[in-house]
């Protein structure tokens, strides 16, 4: 056979291969009973993929077919959270994930996973996400939305938020006084900045690079993932305080008519599988950080570990914060006791597992 006929049989192959792989995909769909539209950021590396790939399988593995997922990345059917929030609750989106921040504008209640200091660690914030606080939330989006949209889960999108800066090393509030910090649009993130001395400066996430690099900004609240998986010290960002004021929390939303059109065998099966995809984004951030703080430190980076006063004095100086989110959000307050009752449960459920793991 001659060298190009041999060339040209591969690639038709290989064409076939993939209409073929496309078509079995799009059979499967249409022969599934129930077919999820899921929506999730661009990047096939971070938690958020890693936790809709675990349900994806979940579902369609335990339902035999009857449910298939469909994933779309980035911002194929929806360009922001008001816009994807709103297509779950038009039906036109089924499932999709948001920041606390990208689900400020409908559910302003959410921002108290803005709040700082109010989850000791990974294992009381997984503790809470796993009880009834997240059944409150739920509650309070579906009476919201008017029955539209469905709170599923709560899971991780990338460890916890630290302050980080071109600048110099942040030990105490007082260093950050003046700096230039990045933030989200909604209120409370600024809120925060301001408590802290600093000045906030709402800046979109894709242009953060740019304005690391040009001054605009000096520092920002991200999770080591994130300003590793952006590059950031490219942009001269050097100098990470681990205060873990906040844990980046992801919701998981729903349409609640395609749950609830659903027989109760199969709601099961995908309550479940929200429930794999939350421990897949539980343990992510906690792999994914430790070569992400490698990688930090190669690039010359330098992390900053507050000691207990510091941290006291931190959370001190958060603290109007606090006051500002009962008085000023929609259901602040229920929200905020809410948590901070679930909070010292689960610590005090940790203690007791520790004391019978170890007497």
């Amino acid at each position: 056979m001659k060298p190009m006929t041999k060339l040209f049989l591969n690639l038709l192959t290989s064409l076939l291969g993939v209409v073929a792989a496309i078509s079995i995909a799009t059979s499967a769909a249409l022969a599934a009973d129930y077919n999820l539209r899921a929506v999730v950021g661009g990047d096939i590396n971070d938690e958020d993929y890693d936790g809709i790939v675990v349900f994806k399988d979940y579902v369609e593995s335990r339902s035999n077919g009857a449910v298939t997922v469909e994933i779309f990345q980035g911002t194929q059917l929806c360009a922001n959270g008001a816009e994807c929030l709103q297509g779950i609750s038009d039906g036109t989106i089924d499932v999709y994930i948001s920041t606390s921040g990208g689900a400020a504008g409908i559910f302003p209640y959410v921002q108290i996973f803005d709040l700082p200091y109010l989850l000791r660690d990974d294992r009381v914030a997984e503790t809470v996400l796993r009880g009834d606080f997240v059944d409150l939330l739920r509650d309070k989006a579906l009476e919201d939305s008017g029955g539209t949209i469905r709170l599923m889960t709560i899971g991780n999108t990338g460890g916890w938020r630290n302050f980080a800066n071109t600048v110099k090393t942040v030990r105490v509030p007082s260093d950050l006084e003046g700096m230039k910090i990045r933030t989200v649009v909604a209120d409370l993130p600024q809120e925060l900045v301001r408590a802290l001395g600093a000045n906030p400066t709402p800046i979109p996430w894709p242009e953060l690079f740019t304005s690391l690099q040009t001054n605009v900004v000096e520092g920002s609240k991200n999770g080591i993932t994130d300003i590793m998986g952006m590059k950031f010290p490219d942009a001269g960002l050097k100098y990470v305080t681990l205060d873990g004021h906040a844990y980046m929390g992801a919701l998981w939303w729903m349409n609640n008519e395609k749950l609830m059109a659903m027989p109760e065998g199969l709601r099961v099966v995908v309550a479940d599988g929200f429930s794999a995809l939350q421990q897949a984004t539980f343990a992510s951030p906690k792999r994914k950080s430790i070569q992400a703080y490698e990688d930090f430190m190669e690039a010359g980076g330098t992390l900053y570990v507050p000691t207990p006063e510091e941290k006291e004095m931190f959370r001190d100086a958060a603290s109007p914060v606090y006051v500002w989110f009962k008085d000023n959000v929609k259901g602040g307050q229920e929200v905020f006791d809410a948590l901070v009752e679930a909070a010292a449960a689960a610590e005090m459920e940790i203690s007791e597992s520790n004391m019978a793991a170890t007497q």
